[in-house]
């Protein structure tokens, strides 16, 4: 699991929360961050866990409410601090 923002992008008040099969999350951040976006991301958490889809669908369910895009759950986008994922 991760969690990354850009600010330069989208603002103080918005991250992404995310899970990734691969050995090295960090390829998936940066293919993200290569994705049409005018700024790198910036990691804030790195969670490796055997439950990562557990862990994450809660995480997910927590922050419903404050899910950006409405439309697709797949865009994992939130109004919310890292500070406040962190202790969600």
């Amino acid at each position: 699991m991760y969690v990354i923002s850009n600010v330069g992008a989208f603002g103080e008040s918005m991250v992404k929360v995310g899970m990734t099969r691969r050995l090295d999350p960090m390829d998936r951040v940066r293919e993200l961050g290569d994705a049409s976006v005018p700024f790198r991301f910036d990691v804030h958490a790195i969670h490796f866990s055997e439950d990562a889809v557990g862990i994450e669908s809660a995480l997910l369910q927590k922050l419903a409410d404050r899910r950006v895009n409405m439309v697709s759950p797949r865009r994992e986008f939130f109004h919310a601090s890292p500070g406040e994922v962190r202790n969600s």
